[in-house]
């Protein structure tokens, strides 16, 4: 077999052969995903139960028309961070918007992070974070959640001293066990932590308090934040972050340029027109958690109090992968928690619809049973 312009083709052995390998550190990872299952009921990814408003999709319908689409975005994205800003009573250089949260988390850890650099987390927390570390070749220390998976000032205090990191993980409410740190946590953490704080707020709306009332120029602390949960825009892929303007200015000259596009800018814009109607959805959401939260308490199962729009609990009777299987038998998808650190046998639900929540209630009582 001759390949173009007459020289022998690689064989299939050679080819294979020439394959270039990913980095050492790489190619021993796990990738991070969530199963997308085709089934009646899933409450596995913590999205939002229902649509954005109609209202928020017929504005959206119309600005489209309005882009110039041979014409680069706004590469700052000016508006949207205007409103952002408006919304947090901050100023615009203080506000930072990517694809996702989780692009926020991976240009702050490009930025702060890196080879010979640390990153602290607190287990079990949100995969993420260690996962985004390790791929910008930053070093992880872990410490460790108590019984309860709250964090434990001590231990704070102990990996912050050992390890000394450029950046501390804090997720509030915790994904997946649904607990707030409490201000005098976080403002114990900043006292303590050498380098920049990140709170990482993806379900802040769920919960009583935010650690947004500390951002301030002076203060090395970062605060996240999400349109995927309450604004119905899982879709979309668009987070943000708050912060001292000094952090948002180096996280600009990192970040790919026109990374934000302009069909995601006008939306983030116009959802925030819809703010009333968020906070409402919450509202329920939250009632529905208590309903859910009140359900698991009926059967045997070890519940955690959650702030956040999904419930961790650990079935008694059977074993939590069984549990998860039996369920997606039953037309209802869940996340098993079961092989995440500290989480043997725990399982995670997503507060749906209330129909939905009643399905999965329904379900779990007869697996259990």
């Amino acid at each position: 077999m001759t390949a173009p312009g007459g020289a022998p083709a690689a064989s299939g052995t050679d080819a294979a052969s020439r394959r270039l390998a990913p980095r050492d550190d790489v190619a021993l990872m796990d990738g991070y995903h969530s199963p997308q299952v085709d089934v009646a009921v899933r409450l596995n990814t913590n999205e939002a139960p229902e649509p954005p408003p109609a209202a928020f999709v017929e504005a959206v319908t119309r600005a489209v028309g309005d882009i110039e689409w041979h014409r680069y975005p706004d590469r700052a994205a000016s508006g949207l961070r205007r409103r952002l800003a408006d919304l947090h009573g901050v100023r615009p250089e203080q506000v930072f918007v990517a694809n996702g949260s989780n692009e926020v988390l991976q240009v702050l850890l490009l930025t702060y992070g890196g080879p010979g650099r640390t990153a602290a987390v607190f287990e079990p927390t949100y995969a993420l974070h260690s996962h985004i570390a390790r791929l910008t070749g930053t070093r992880v220390a872990t410490g460790e959640r108590d019984a309860d998976h709250a964090v434990d000032p001590a231990e704070v205090e102990r990996v912050l001293a050992e390890a000394r990191p450029e950046v501390t993980f804090l997720c509030s409410p915790n994904n997946p066990t649904g607990g707030v740190e409490s201000a005098a946590s976080v403002s114990a953490t900043l006292g303590l932590a050498p380098g920049l704080v990140v709170v990482d707020e993806a379900y802040s709306q769920f919960a009583p308090w935010s650690a947004m009332d500390l951002v301030d120029e002076d203060v090395p602390l970062v605060v996240t934040r999400t349109f995927s949960k309450t604004w119905s825009m899982a879709a979309a892929r668009l987070g943000y972050l708050v912060g001292p303007s000094w952090v948002v200015a180096e996280l600009d000259k990192v970040v790919l340029p026109y990374h934000l596009d302009a069909f995601k800018q006008i939306a983030g814009t116009l959802a925030l027109d819809h703010v009333d109607e968020m906070e409402r959805r919450a509202s329920h959401l939250v009632e529905e958690r208590g309903r859910i939260e009140a359900g698991l308490g009926e059967l045997p199962c070890r519940v955690w109090p959650s702030q956040a729009n999904f419930v961790l609990f650990r079935p008694e009777s059977v074993a939590g992968a069984d549990v998860w299987r039996a369920l997606l038998d039953r037309g209802v998808l869940v996340r098993d928690c079961s092989s995440w650190p500290r989480l043997d046998g725990c399982l995670r639900v997503t507060v749906g619809t209330p129909a939905e929540n009643d399905r999965f209630l329904a379900a779990l009582t007869e697996v259990l049973a």
